[in-house]
């Protein structure tokens, strides 16, 4: 699919902050990841926003956030053949990376405390 638009899709929130949709998709999901922005879905479908960016999964439906130029950011939730595989897609991902900390000797990265802002992010970089 080269459009989101084209997709069957529910809208769960519009217009709103990126905040409001990472709060959002954790508190109304049964498994959240973070990616970073860029992250690719859906193979032609790219996430932006300001990190930490959660995409969730409730069920079969990958809830993630969406923003449309001039429009504002949404929450989505698609549910079909492409939802499950990015779903699956998530899980492996998540594994290999406890997978290489747990060689690494180190902690786990999802273990650490969720920034709340780029600002916060920023000044635990620095």
């Amino acid at each position: 699919m080269s459009c989101i638009e084209q997709m069957k899709y529910e809208i769960l929130l519009e217009r709103i902050s990126f905040k409001e949709s990472r709060e959002y998709i954790e508190k109304n999901s049964d498994e959240i990841y973070y990616v970073s922005p860029g992250y690719k879905i859906f193979k032609d479908y790219y996430i932006i926003g300001i990190p930490p960016i959660a995409v969730g999964a409730k069920g079969n439906a990958l809830i993630f956030p969406f923003t449309k130029p001039c429009h504002g950011s949404f929450v989505l939730s698609v549910e079909n053949e492409d939802s499950i595989k990015e779903i699956n897609r998530l899980r492996e991902m998540e594994n290999e990376k406890v997978t290489a900390s747990l060689k690494k000797g180190k902690p786990f990265e999802g273990s650490k405390e969720s920034l709340s802002s780029y600002e916060d992010m920023w000044k635990k970089e620095t």
